[in-house]
């Protein structure tokens, strides 16, 4: 699959663009059919049909590229991939663009300008890009809020506030990136499906980073564990939905999680390593709404589960040639 050329990456939201969210533009993509059609989110309805059940990703994007001092050393940027209590494994980045990956030292004090302390562990063995580090003192929340920023990449070349970032159902914080294919959703559409007996309820999963900034890491694909939780009324609604659509992948990785060999999806909470891969047999989710991702995004072998690799290239031949916009502040993509 051949990635969009550099203008089809969109590098402003939607709403800065003077459109509303719902004005994205929807490929919808019938696998039964074969059908591709073209429209927008704010009609995302009319292909929806009582009884089917939205399930969306509540979870809050962190402002989670932190600046910290070394000792002798400039500063790096930290962008957390697992972000725990007491405990980060982050990339050390640049702190001005490419922001290249910086190798840290086991041992030394990373300080941030509110005074949260990490000490630098070790090299994560599985990902060696990301740094294992304690916290030492701090809260590593707070002080994401008070002295982070939204992690942004080459793309979005100029800082958008961090409230384009988050749905407008946002709850629990936890994102270092946003949950992008709810960001198209306004409260017009969800009421909107509701009028039509369409249902929608969420889950949480914080997502992680989708870049580890270093071209051959990124071709490896590493897939990191991703903090997740389904509430009990949750997993009752999707348990009797006629049929289930994600909202984003990270939905579908967490409901494949908590599904079993008879299609029953479980409440639960805790840390999910679930890969999903074209080979993959989907036992939770029916359909999906998603954005538009670049390869090799672990996005897409996600996509590979659902329909096979020709209509998929079909359609992203298609979105291209409609100039449809890509990642987190563009288009979006129904698969039905």
């Amino acid at each position: 699959m051949i990635s969009p050329p550099r203008e089809l990456r969109a590098s402003l939201p939607a709403e800065l663009r003077g459109m509303r969210r719902d004005g994205a533009r929807l490929c919808v993509v019938e696998r039964a059919s074969g059908r591709i059609g073209h429209t927008t989110v704010a009609r995302l309805g009319e292909h929806l049909a009582p009884g089917d059940l939205l399930v969306v990703n509540s979870s809050r994007t962190l402002p989670a590229a932190l600046r910290v001092d070394r000792v002798g050393a400039p500063q790096v940027q930290l962008r957390p991939g697992a972000l725990r209590d007491r405990e980060w494994d982050a990339l050390a980045v640049e702190t001005a663009p490419p922001h290249r990956n910086v190798r840290l030292e086991p041992g030394e004090t990373l300080t941030a300008a509110s005074g949260l302390r990490f000490r630098v562990l070790e090299p994560r063995g599985d990902a060696p890009l990301l740094w294992r580090m304690a916290v030492e003192s701090g809260d590593p929340v707070q002080t994401l809020l008070s002295d982070g920023e939204p992690i942004r990449y080459s793309y979005v070349p100029n800082p958008v506030p961090l409230e384009h970032y988050q749905t407008v159902y946002a709850g629990a914080p936890g994102s270092v990136e946003t949950p992008s294919a709810g960001r198209h959703l306004t409260w017009e559409v969800l009421s909107a499906l509701r009028r039509r007996g369409v249902d929608v309820t969420d889950i949480v999963l914080h997502c992680g980073l989708s870049s580890f900034q270093d071209d051959d890491a990124d071709l490896q694909k590493p897939l990191i564990e991703e903090r997740f939780d389904i509430r009990e009324s949750a997993a009752e609604r999707i348990n009797r939905a006629r049929r289930v659509i994600a909202v984003g992948t990270s939905v579908i990785r967490t409901l494949e999680t908590a599904v079993d060999d008879a299609g029953v999806v479980h409440p639960m909470s805790g840390w999910t390593r679930l890969v999903i891969t074209p080979h993959t047999r989907l036992r939770a989710v029916d359909a999906l709404l998603t954005g538009l991702h670049e390869p090799p995004a672990t996005h897409l072998d996600m996509l590979g589960a659902l329909l096979d690799q020709n209509l998929l290239e079909q359609a992203y031949a298609g979105v291209r040639e409609r100039g449809y916009l890509w990642h987190e502040f563009g288009d979006a993509m129904l698969i039905l």
